[in-house]
């Protein structure tokens, strides 16, 4: 009776690996889509000591800068100019930034300063 069992279960578990290994897809024939492919950020981010410098080919609507312990040091709301700059007030060493263009795109990114 067990020994029926585990035969059948075996059966089972070998039709399952079967049938999910002849759906899967190979590695070697996918092509890249248009949503694989990261499109070129529109701002550069110069670090220069505490000071840090945002500068984009777009208007920046809305700018927030915090610590990585949580803490937010700058917010900044109905900016609208192509550049901005600030000098960290805190001793950490890694900042995010969230950038808000003025088409609506939001933009984060981890920043290391001295």
């Amino acid at each position: 009776m067990i020994c029926r069992f585990v035969r059948s279960m075996t059966a089972a578990v070998f039709c399952i690996l079967f049938l999910s290994s002849s759906f899967a897809q190979s590695n070697s024939s996918r092509q890249p889509s248009n949503s694989d492919q990261t499109e070129k950020k529109p701002f550069k981010i110069l670090t220069n000591g505490k000071k840090i410098t945002v500068q984009s080919t777009r208007n920046i609507k809305t700018f927030l800068a915090w610590t990585s312990s949580g803490n937010r040091i700058i917010e900044q709301q109905e900016l609208n100019t192509p550049s901005y700059s600030f000098d960290t007030p805190t001793k950490e060493k890694v900042l995010f930034l969230r950038i808000e263009l003025d088409n609506g795109k939001i933009f984060t990114e981890k920043v290391g300063v001295q």
